[in-house]
């Protein structure tokens, strides 16, 4: 004859599982809870790197809230990576003939998706500039071997901006499972995206705290009266039927690999990849702007000291014609910078030198001004 459990074996048997999974909740919430305490309020964010990915994007922030202060109604902001680099001085000293101050936002290595979020906080109201310029490689998609919705470098630029809502949203726009969950676990305790930061700041923390005080004293103008590189692409020969560089004496190794890498880079599948990840963060963008007077404005970057042939180059779609298409979206026409084209105004095969600098951040002053029309005196709101 079976006899059967006693009611305090069963109770026993069962409350095991349910205490385990109570202490893990418990301290699941207590880590979150220090997390939040010291990546989700100013404790830990004041003392980032300031030459890190996360640091860089905070002083940009920083810098550009500060500037809003004292620039007046008829301001616009840039945005874009390393490719959209000019002088701000240059733009400054335009800014007297235009009646636009242009400020630059621009940081380099990042992307729309980063963008965005610094947009956020960088301009709460979403009315504070009369502009966003954006400058982009091309009208036209072109896919190619790094795909910027896998870029999880945006997790460590705007990982101090990200609120615990936006955790789900920003891990779901990357395209692979592993990179999602990557940006999933990051978003939500950011402790594990700054640890590399966590792991420095704990083994040098006087030097640390001696850095972030100096950048915010002098970083500013470091970046006001910064000056460029006078290096050039003069000499260099490619041969596009071998897809084989000849590179005159003193052509450095990095102005070499960014040859290798962008000049001579191998036609890609197209899948469409980089015109769902544009739509998705740029038409973000814009419709945060829409009910706005603010106006995005998106222009099409020198492309490089040689252009690649048109049979490497795969152009089906236009995403940013397709955002042109909403009213307050402006398209500059796509061959303005084309004048910069030229091996003396370009450093390596994607930046522009000192000269170029300087002829482009007065062409981009004069291009904005003439796309808004004539300023307004209006009080910024």
């Amino acid at each position: 004859m079976a006899i059967a459990p006693s009611p305090a074996i069963e109770r026993t048997g069962l409350q095991k599982p349910v205490r385990a999974a109570l202490a893990l909740a418990l301290a699941f919430l207590g880590l979150f809870g220090l997390d939040a305490l010291l990546f989700r309020t100013n404790i830990y964010p004041s003392i980032l790197e300031p030459d890190s990915s996360s640091g860089l994007f905070e002083l940009t922030l920083w810098r550009e809230r500060r500037a809003q202060k004292d620039a007046g109604d008829n301001l616009a902001v840039a945005l874009g990576d390393s490719r959209m680099g000019y002088l701000p001085k240059g733009v400054d000293l335009r800014s007297r003939q235009t009646g636009y101050a242009l400020r630059t936002a621009v940081i380099p290595g990042s992307d729309a998706r980063s963008w965005y979020y610094l947009l956020r906080d960088l301009d709460p109201t979403a009315r504070r500039y009369r502009a966003i310029v954006i400058g982009l490689d091309d009208y036209y998609d072109e896919d190619s071997a790094f795909e910027p919705d896998d870029d999880i470098r945006a997790l460590h630029y705007a990982i101090v901006r990200l609120r615990l809502r936006d955790t789900l949203d920003f891990a779901r726009s990357f395209y692979s499972p592993s990179v999602e969950w990557e940006a999933f676990r990051g978003a939500l305790l950011k402790g594990i995206a700054l640890q590399s930061d966590i792991q420095a700041f704990l083994s040098h923390p006087r030097k640390r705290i001696d850095m972030v005080r100096l950048f915010h004293r002098g970083w500013p103008d470091w970046n006001y009266n910064y000056v460029e590189s006078s290096l050039n692409m003069v000499g260099l020969r490619v041969d596009w039927g071998k897809m084989q560089a000849t590179y005159p004496p003193g052509m450095t190794e990095i102005q070499k690999a960014t040859v290798q890498d962008y000049l001579l880079r191998p036609k890609a599948p197209q899948t469409g990849r980089l015109r769902r990840f544009r739509l998705t963060w740029l038409g973000r963008i814009a419709d945060r702007y829409r009910q706005s007077r603010t106006k995005i404005i998106f222009i099409r970057l020198a492309r490089g000291p040689f252009l690649r042939p048109d049979y490497l180059a795969a152009k089906q779609t236009s995403s940013i014609r397709e955002l042109a298409g909403r009213p307050n979206v402006l398209l500059s026409p796509e061959h303005t910078f084309d004048f910069l084209e030229h091996p003396g105004y370009f450093k390596d095969a994607l930046h522009l030198n000192k000269d170029g600098v300087a002829l482009f951040s007065a062409a981009l002053a004069d291009e904005t001004a003439r796309l808004l029309g004539p300023p307004r005196e209006r009080a910024a709101r």
